[in-house]
């Protein structure tokens, strides 16, 4: 398996190190993944969806403003 080198200043460390019962190899990795699959789910994303999503925020935003107008 690849191994990657992921650098944090000190003050983290040190607060990593308060926490030894961590495998913090594998929290990265998860955060890794977890970022990677996201960064999938946009690439996959049409212009029609996009659209759609803009469409409903606007809408919720709409609705928003209107009852504080109330």
């Amino acid at each position: 398996m690849p191994s990657i080198t992921v650098n944090v200043d000190d003050d983290l460390k040190e607060r990593m190190n308060n926490h030894p019962e961590i495998n913090w190899s594998e929290v990265t990795r998860q955060a890794i993944e977890e970022k990677i699959e996201a960064l999938e789910v946009m690439d996959d994303l049409t212009e029609s969806d996009v659209q759609e999503l803009a469409d409903k925020i606007n809408e919720s935003g709409r609705k928003r403003v209107d009852e504080e107008s109330t």
